[in-house]
């Protein structure tokens, strides 16, 4: 009968051979399980950038497009309105739509000032971008018609003017006009591009368009589908724009439609692939160590034919000399996934630590590392127990 006492001290007997063996396990496990946490790290990341941008969203930006996608004119290009805003908002397909312009300002309060961005919107803008207010209100639709001075600070915003009051109330400046605070965003983080998004401010469109910019068209429209009707959405505002913009029939958009949350999930979709597909080569590395496991306990067989010999002549059968080298070598894989798990944590922190990188290990990764582990000594060990087990006691004994 095999006794476990028996499985470690031939183990413990080539220390060195045991733990040299099992290093290619310990090294595949954590090659797989850095590449499994490059790959979740990114997926995480991406999932929370399309959570900050808004889901079912579409970009309209004025300007024709070529076939590969690059974009004709610049920020003079005046093809788009607010009335076309309007007008995609009254579409079935569509929740809500926000036109907007952007200007870099100098926001001043006191002896304070910030260079940021200013963003002209409507009211929609808080529920196309799914932002609200963490203190105070957005403007009203009044305001924007009345041209108020008012204004709705990001969180980068207030922290480098407001470092100590409540802004809500307060008078800032903006390119030497006053405008009131009336609300503070909610923190947004960082966009897909790496852009600071809480780095913002958000004035009414009219007040934009005539006291800051002098001008009467938007630089883009954003649009936020519903649920479900992302590519329907997409197709309608095409028809309309062509419709309202008198495009001839042939002649391209003078528009260009992207689909944000598309293109997020395009993105997070080839991150993924890359990450698994890495960690499908990792496990090479492991295979290679399975294989250098098969070659030791071939070895470790020959050399231990007599002993062999000696256990079947006083009743061990071919089971249980074929389940003492199979656990030879499961315990030799168990012992290198758990070492390999723990360097797989190590090298994560320190990629975590090292690099931009997002990293992130989940449970089941652990999991099926370890029982990969155990399956690779089983496989590879396989082989070498059924030789063990067909030695026949005779000959073993004559061996020397």
């Amino acid at each position: 009968m095999m006794h476990l006492d028996s499985i470690f001290y031939s183990l413990k007997a080539n220390r060195m051979r045991s733990a040299l063996t099992a290093l290619g396990v310990i090294i595949g496990i954590a090659a797989i399980l850095a590449m499994i946490a490059v790959a979740e790290g990114t997926n995480r990341r991406m999932e929370q950038e399309m959570a900050s941008m808004g889901t079912n969203l579409l970009l309209i930006l004025p300007g024709a497009q070529t076939s590969g996608g690059a974009r004709m004119g610049s920020g003079g290009v005046t093809t788009l309105n607010y009335e076309d805003a309007l007008a995609i908002e009254r579409l079935e397909s569509v929740r809500a739509a926000a036109p907007g312009v952007r200007k870099v300002v100098q926001a001043v309060y006191k002896n304070l000032n910030w260079a940021t961005s200013a963003t002209g919107t409507t009211p929609r803008y808080e529920a196309v971008r799914e932002w609200p207010v963490e203190s105070g209100r957005y403007f009203t639709d009044n305001e924007m018609e009345n041209q108020a001075k008012v204004c709705v600070l990001g969180r980068t915003v207030v922290e480098n003017l407001f470092p100590w009051e409540e802004p809500v109330g307060k008078i800032i400046r903006l390119n030497r006009l006053p405008f009131q605070v009336v609300g503070v965003l909610e923190g947004k983080g960082l966009s897909p591009s790496g852009q600071d998004q809480d780095d913002i401010i958000l004035i009414p469109l009219k007040t934009a368009q005539r006291k800051l910019m002098g001008i009467t068209h938007v630089t883009s429209i954003v649009v936020k589908a519903k649920s479900g009707m992302l590519s329907s959405a997409e197709e309608d505002i095409k028809g309309l724009l062509r419709a309202r913009h008198r495009v001839p029939r042939l002649e391209e958009n003078d528009f260009g439609i992207l689909n944000l949350t598309e293109m997020l999930r395009t993105a997070q979709s080839t991150g993924k692939i890359m990450g698994y597909m890495l960690g499908a080569v990792a496990s090479v590395s492991l295979i290679v160590g399975g294989i250098g496991i098969m070659n030791i306990m071939l070895v470790s067989v020959t050399e231990r034919t007599r002993e062999i010999g000696i256990r079947r002549a006083i009743g061990a059968r071919r089971s249980e000399i074929k389940l003492q080298f199979l656990a030879e070598a499961l315990v030799l894989c168990g012992a290198g996934g758990i070492a390999g798990v723990l360097l797989g944590f190590g090298v994560e922190r320190l990629l975590a630590a090292l690099t931009p990188l997002d990293t992130f290990i989940p449970l089941w990764a652990v999991v099926l590392s370890f029982v990969f582990s155990l399956a690779v000594g089983i496989i590879f060990g396989y082989y070498p127990a059924k030789k063990a087990a067909s030695v026949e006691p005779i000959i073993a004994l004559k061996y020397e």
